[in-house]
């Protein structure tokens, strides 16, 4: 999305029309055909958009080319795709690409309507919307990177029971024999109890610090 925004940008301030516009990002694309399988062009490439973006695009094309409102055609879009009357109830549902995406057109739209009501240049709103997109991204990209660690640590603490284990067989000692008996078996029913809920909570933990859950 935030290369779709950057492409829209370049084009206006290249000389495109509002209207020629989506004209120009459907056939960059998704080729020359008027209506390709979602996801594909017309040579059989396969589009870097989601299908619900390929929706969208193909809506707000079709607008362009009546002459309506483009931001209204988005939005109608996008509640359809979603199920939803608007983008409150995106904002609500489960977190993830699609997610971002859709909210990435809301925003879009909202460029638009503000341009058309200001009489703003509407390539430097897209020019700054861009650069927020940019700047998501790369918080992103340092969020996963941070995360890396925290995750190679609870794998590493999920399996390290079971490698111990392991290790008591090397090293000659019989841990088989010591959780056969009544003690061995509540440690054993213990620890596996403890070690998937230290997994749940560090999986929670992971998600609440990606921002997918509340």
């Amino acid at each position: 999305m935030t290369l779709l925004v950057q492409q829209m940008s370049a084009l206006l301030k290249g000389g495109r029309t509002p209207s020629r516009l989506w004209d120009e990002l459907w056939l960059l694309h998704m080729g020359e055909s008027s209506a390709p399988l979602p996801g594909e062009g017309a040579s059989g490439r396969t589009s870097a958009l989601a299908p619900g973006s390929v929706r969208m695009l193909a809506a707000a094309r079709a607008a362009a080319m009546r002459g309506s409102p483009v931001g209204s055609a988005i939005r109608s879009a996008g509640a359809a795709a979603s199920g939803g009357t608007g983008a409150g109830k995106i904002r609500r549902s489960r977190a993830g690409a699609g997610v971002r995406e859709r909210r990435v057109w809301f925003q879009l739209a909202a460029c638009f309507d503000i341009a058309e009501a200001a009489g703003s240049p509407l390539a430097d709103v897209l020019t700054r919307f861009a650069a927020q997109l940019e700047a998501e991204d790369d918080a992103e990209a340092a969020r996963q990177t941070a995360l890396a660690g925290p995750r190679a640590t609870v794998r590493l603490l999920t399996w390290l029971p079971f490698l111990g284990l392991g290790l008591g067989v090397l090293l000659g000692v019989d841990p088989v024999e010591v959780l056969g008996t009544p003690w061995g078996a509540a440690a054993l029913t213990a620890g596996l109890a403890l070690t998937m809920a230290g997994r749940i909570w560090s999986a929670r933990l992971v998600r609440v610090a990606e921002g997918t859950r509340p």
